[in-house]
């Protein structure tokens, strides 16, 4: 199958809600890479926009790349160096880059948080953790109650990190992946027993311990996944295109 990919942008950015975090990400949503429209056969799908994903991208065939973390983030940036590099490859390989950011964190059927919630079977799900007027992270509850190492082990965690201040046993949790540390402030807040994220800060590490509450972080890297390869198996149900989850793990 084969389809414009000025139609699938214009799927993408109205499915993903693009347009109403503008203004609230500093990343540069939509499609980022690309000549005039055309058509995509495969879509590839990764977390971040790396020399290393553009060449495996490259190598499967993908006519559009779809990331998490994109190449623009609210400022000029010199055509030089590794940037120049990753432009050129992205060019002569003919392979286009669409980014979607908080837009993909903060999605409600596909979004990286919604689907480690629902991973997690957490029930009376609802929106966490507010930025900008946005709620990016979602929160719920574990009815039968659950240890730190059951949730890390099924979400397929290899080496988290574990504040265990809560309780031993977790009924209420809230998630927002990647780099959010400050929103363990939020789980406070909403008198939580845990939050999950991707890496934790030294700084809201006091915050956690006397505060009683449990913190696990899965790596950025990790917990980012989720959101890509949601989207990913929608693509592929929804228009019968190919697809490819391009891994890169970085360990962080």
């Amino acid at each position: 199958m084969a389809m414009k990919r000025s139609e699938l942008v214009t799927y993408l950015d109205a499915y993903l809600e693009v347009a109403s975090f503008e203004g609230i990400d500093r990343s540069m949503n939509s499609l980022v890479v690309g000549p005039l429209d055309r058509e995509v056969h495969t879509v590839a799908f990764a977390v971040d926009a790396c020399q290393a994903v553009f060449e495996r991208a490259i190598e499967a065939g993908a006519d559009l790349l779809v990331v998490h973390h994109g190449l623009f983030w609210g400022q000029p940036l010199a055509v030089c160096g590794p940037h120049y590099t990753r432009l050129k490859t992205l060019i002569e390989g003919n392979l286009d880059v669409y980014a979607a950011h908080l837009p993909l964190d903060a999605h409600s059927e596909v979004g990286n948080n919604i689907t480690i919630a629902r991973k997690l079977g957490l029930q009376d799900i609802q929106g966490f953790a507010e930025h900008k007027g946005r709620m990016l992270g979602f929160k719920g509850t574990l009815a039968d109650g659950r240890s730190a190492e059951w949730i890390s082990a099924r979400l397929g965690f290899k080496n988290p990190l574990i504040l265990p201040f809560g309780d031993e046993v977790i009924h209420r949790v809230g998630i927002v992946s990647g780099g959010a540390s400050s929103d363990v402030l939020a789980a406070l807040s909403d008198d939580l027993d845990c939050f999950i994220t991707g890496e934790f800060e030294h700084q809201y590490y006091h915050d956690a311990a006397e505060g009683g509450i449990t913190v696990i972080a899965g790596g950025h890297y990790v917990t980012e996944t989720f959101g890509p390869l949601a989207l990913m198996e929608h693509i592929r149900e929804t228009f019968s295109l190919d697809v490819v989850f391009v891994a890169n793990p970085t360990g962080l």
